[in-house]
């Protein structure tokens, strides 16, 4: 394997992308360029780049769990994230296995979690747009709302909404009533609710 390209990454001065026969292969900071000797030009020796890919699977399974530390994170977030930071695919995969191998990352938990916190404050509309957002599956995200979301919660939250809004049903001109309503029907509640 030749390495046909290294470039600084933007943004960071210690960290360097590695191309490998013209293909984008790796991130490595500065110190592993001179210490594997990658330069331009100069071939990758096997030990050499099975050492590099040994080491970048340790780094992404520590990574992958500092991420679910900070947050909780779909399955398909973790790939996103894992990959922005410079990982090949292949470790990549790695990296999930692990962390879903101690439970860590389960994407069905993840859903019904962000329902019933949230099921208060937002529609069923708004809540599976969340949930795809996140990453999730479409049917993960119905199965889950489904199990946890009611119409006694999308009413609860638009009475919620209600009072956030200081609406007073009693004083409130029909056109008060109806422009409320439109704000409503706009945040994804059903009309009956």
């Amino acid at each position: 394997m030749t390495v046909t390209q290294v470039e600084a990454l933007f943004g960071s001065k210690s960290k360097y992308r590695v191309y490998l026969d013209g293909q984008p292969a790796f991130v490595l900071y500065r110190g592993e360029l001179s210490r594997y000797h990658i330069r331009e030009g100069r071939e990758l020796a096997e030990k050499d780049y099975g050492d590099i890919r040994e080491m970048l699977t340790k780094r992404a399974r520590l990574r992958a769990m500092k991420l679910l530390e900070i947050s909780d994170r779909s399955e398909e977030a973790l790939r996103r994230k894992l990959s922005e930071g410079g990982y090949p695919p292949g470790i990549v995969e790695n990296a999930v296995a692990y962390v879903k191998s101690f439970g860590y990352l389960d994407d069905s938990r993840l859903a019904e979690h962000i329902v019933y916190s949230r099921k208060g404050q937002k529609s069923r509309a708004e809540l599976q747009a969340c949930l795809l957002r996140k990453g999730l599956s479409r049917e993960q995200a119905e199965e889950a709302l489904e199990k946890a979301y009611t119409s006694d919660d999308a009413k609860e939250a638009i009475r919620r909404l209600a009072e956030k809004k200081h609406f007073d049903p009693g004083c409130a001109t029909p056109a008060e009533k109806q422009k409320l309503c439109a704000y409503f029907l706009r945040k994804g509640y059903r009309y009956e609710d």
